[in-house]
């Protein structure tokens, strides 16, 4: 029997000493993800469980733990078909990180979850660089995680991702969009690209239906195609908008609210997204020229013969996080946000769409 691990379960499919060397090879990584916020992490790799200290909570009069979990999706698929891994961590940390940002929260510390058909070392440190990453950005621990492997299951190549988080707001500074009315204004932050959705749709019109045949799909790819895809849509990883608005959300407080609600544009586009930051009997009209589309959504609706309507139920077209603002804040959000903004339209009153598009 090896010394390091029982050669039944190897045989089974399972190595725990390369779980070790996992471990051992992504410590220094995590480590350098602790106490970026403003709680202290206890734990080490050591433990069965990340202990995280919140003494600084009693600084808050009504603290509120915000709590959010989501994957990447289908985007798997372009990382293992290009052999390119290093980004897809970026994209898991991303898709919690925003969701705790549009409700006024402060990520405190993340979890992963990588199940595998086999552990290849090599392979799931680089998906560890790229959540270490994504922590640095969003200002979080890296506090935990699991890696499992599924042999008999799982291809031997083939890996999945999931996320959690928590972060932490005083609750009169939640952002529940209670206090949005007609009259408010729309601004729209950038977003690095496709981000992590619509990738089933990006796979159809690039590789037709049909389960994953990486080498039959690459055959069918042009040298033009396999750029776009893996430069257009893979390494462009999800942004992280908590360096850019914390400065924002810290100054405002109760009455005085620069921004008045958020909305994510992840899984469903303009219209399943922006709706979730307004009370009833609201709707968001959208002017979309007001800002520029990236070339790459242009492609996607070219190549999937696809109505712009369409598209903007899909993807987020250019327009990563939505702000809800009073008009009288214009000037003042205009000077505080370091980087390229766009009004992109404006709240009004109805009882019928949410959603109105101007410009199509």
């Amino acid at each position: 029997m090896n010394g390091n691990e029982s050669d039944a379960y190897a045989a089974a499919g399972v190595s725990t000493a390369a779980g070790a060397r996992f471990v051992s090879t992504i410590k220094d990584r995590v480590h350098s993800t602790y106490n970026q916020g403003p709680g202290r992490v206890l734990s080490t790799l050591r433990g069965f469980a990340g202990l995280y200290d919140l003494s600084f909570l009693k600084n808050y009069k009504e603290p509120v733990l915000v709590s959010g979990t989501d994957g990447v999706g289908t985007k798997l698929q372009l990382a293992r078909l290009f052999n390119r891994h290093n980004t897809i961590g970026v994209d898991l940390v991303a898709m919690c990180a925003n969701d705790i940002l549009v409700t006024g929260g402060q990520p405190l510390y993340f979890l992963d979850y990588i199940a595998c058909g086999r552990l290849q070392v090599e392979r799931m440190a680089e998906i560890i660089d790229g959540i270490v990453q994504g922590c640095k950005l969003a200002g979080a621990a890296l506090l935990g995680g699991e890696t499992a492997e599924h042999p008999g299951v799982m291809a031997v190549d083939d890996y999945d991702l999931a996320g959690f988080m928590v972060g932490v707001v005083e609750k009169k500074d939640l952002l529940d969009g209670a206090d949005v009315a007609a009259g408010d204004l729309l601004l729209g932050l950038p977003s690095s690209g496709i981000h992590s959705n619509g990738l089933s749709l990006v796979r159809r019109i690039f590789l037709g239906d049909g389960d994953w045949q990486p080498e039959a799909w690459l055959a069918r790819l042009t040298a033009k195609e396999q750029a776009f895809l893996r430069e257009e849509v893979l390494l462009r990883p999800t942004e992280i908008y908590e360096a850019l608005l914390r400065p924002i959300l810290s100054r405002q407080s109760g009455e005085r609210r620069l921004i008045k609600a958020m909305a994510h544009i992840t899984g469903g586009g303009f219209f399943e997204n922006i709706p979730r930051a307004l009370p009833a009997g609201l709707q968001a009209v959208i002017d979309v020229q007001s800002w520029p589309r990236p070339s790459l959504f242009d492609e996607l609706r070219s190549r999937g013969n696809l109505t712009l309507r369409e598209m903007f139920h899909v993807f987020n077209m250019g327009i990563g996080m939505v702000l809800v603002v009073d008009p009288q804040n214009r000037a003042i959000l205009s000077d505080l946000l370091n980087g390229p903004h766009y009004w992109i339209g404006r709240i009004e009153n109805s009882q019928d769409e949410t959603i109105v598009l101007n410009g199509l």
